[in-house]
């Protein structure tokens, strides 16, 4: 009985010792340029998937008509292109600065034209923890949301109008 007593409070003490010891020591990346520890991107997947499940399934109120794209053009520019850049231009010095890097919506697969809209709009609305992503419930309201999202998932087949507010310069 006393060694599975021991081995109980060894087992229960022994991990967060471990743990809190690796903090003080520096073992814990901090930095932007930290690599991710084992199991990170598995753990963060699993909590965004869990936390989008409801949301994942909702359909945009809006048209992807070319009046919402193009609104949804104005708000990327002034909001998002700061990390997620601009189509044919360079990574911005804040996004190579990022842990984890910020997809570049225009670059080859990296855009999220294959994405649930519900998906899109949860991660505007809400941002991502931990990565720099902010959340825009405070700041958009919910059409201008849904339409950034809708311009993000339609990035590979937008208008005129909407891409020569990409290729304009910002004031």
């Amino acid at each position: 009985m006393k060694k599975f007593f021991w081995g109980m409070v060894i087992g229960i003490f022994l991990p967060p010792i471990g743990g809190y010891i690796f903090i003080i020591s520096g073992g814990m990346p901090v930095a932007a340029k930290g690599v991710p520890l084992p199991m990170e991107r598995f753990i963060a997947k699993l909590a965004i998937d869990r936390a989008m499940k409801d949301d994942i399934t909702r359909r945009s109120p809006l048209s992807s008509d070319e009046m919402n794209l193009l609104a949804g053009a104005k708000i990327y520019v002034k909001h998002c292109d700061v990390c997620h850049g601009l189509s044919a231009n360079q990574p911005t010095f804040i996004s190579k600065g990022l842990f984890p890097r910020p997809p570049q919506f225009f670059e080859p697969n990296q855009g999220l034209t294959e994405d649930p809209i519900g998906e899109v709009f949860w991660s505007v609305k809400n941002g991502m923890r931990l990565t720099g992503m902010p959340g825009f419930d405070e700041s958009l309201s919910e059409t201008e949301i849904w339409q950034v999202s809708q311009f993000l998932l339609s990035a590979d087949k937008l208008p005129p109008s909407a891409q020569q507010v990409l290729t304009s310069e910002k004031l």
